[in-house]
């Protein structure tokens, strides 16, 4: 298996500094190089960081017109890139209050709209730990226009850091958000998946889930071994779509 690599021919490609509350958090940003008022798309990442495949998924948006931006959501917490030990990367990302990250998506909003993006125009992605924060900002923001929530937990742990669940935000989401799961998700059993998309729907949101019968958990991410090409393919079409029909292109 060879993780996907998209070159940043025609990109400005790199590292930028946004200003948040208390300091400067890191991010990764991509874009046309040769655009302006390009749509906005946060990307959010999974538990092990703004990795390669992160980036890469910016480059990806940005080949098609976006200004992407993933911030480095646990950075006042831990560097988990220089991390191997999965204990110790949850042992960080368990410190990460979902206050603090709300807050540091509106700063990159602010920094894009800044930079010339068009916040108009203004989507989230986010896979795994980064789902569950879509499904969280879309309850949360006035800004966003529509987000995709890749294999984000609905249920599950509570303290004062996470104070939320996914299923319980259902009724507050504002945005349309797609939701990409996999039906051999041993995380995330379908009848949570059930629950979710019961909730969103009573509540008359446009949002809806999708599932790939025979997808694991990240399916999506071509460096891990749970990685499947053909779901994969679609779900990411479906996600461009999603994004088109909600005025995020």
């Amino acid at each position: 298996m060879t993780a996907m690599h998209t070159d940043a021919a025609g990109l400005m490609a790199g590292y930028i500094q946004i200003p948040t509350k208390d300091g400067e958090i890191p991010a990764y940003r991509a874009m046309p190089s040769d655009s302006k008022s390009v749509p906005v798309m946060l990307v959010i990442q999974e538990i092990f960081g703004v990795n390669e495949h992160m980036r890469d998924v910016c480059r990806r948006f940005a080949k098609l017109g976006y200004m992407a931006i993933a911030p480095e959501m646990f950075a006042r917490q831990g560097d988990v890139s220089k991390m191997t030990d999965h204990q110790e990367i949850r042992n960080v990302v368990s410190r990460v209050p979902d206050a603090q990250v709300m807050s540091d998506l509106d700063a990159a909003v602010y920094w894009a709209a800044d930079e010339g993006g068009d916040t108009g125009r203004l989507g989230i992605c986010g896979f795994c730990w980064g789902g569950r924060t879509v499904w969280l900002y879309a309850a949360y923001s006035k800004m966003l226009k529509a987000g995709a929530a890749w294999y984000g937990q609905l249920e599950g742990l509570k303290n004062a850091v996470r104070t939320r669940t996914a299923l319980e935000v259902a009724p507050e989401v504002k945005a349309p958000v797609i939701g990409l799961y996999g039906g051999q998700d041993e995380g995330i059993p379908l009848d949570q998946v059930e629950k979710m998309q019961d909730a969103l729907h009573q509540t008359n949101t446009k949002s809806t889930i999708i599932v790939f019968p025979d997808a694991p958990h990240a399916f999506f991410a071509d460096y891990r071994p749970n990685y499947r090409e053909s779901d994969a393919i679609d779900a990411w079409a479906h996600m461009l779509a999603w994004f088109r029909k909600h005025g995020v292109a």
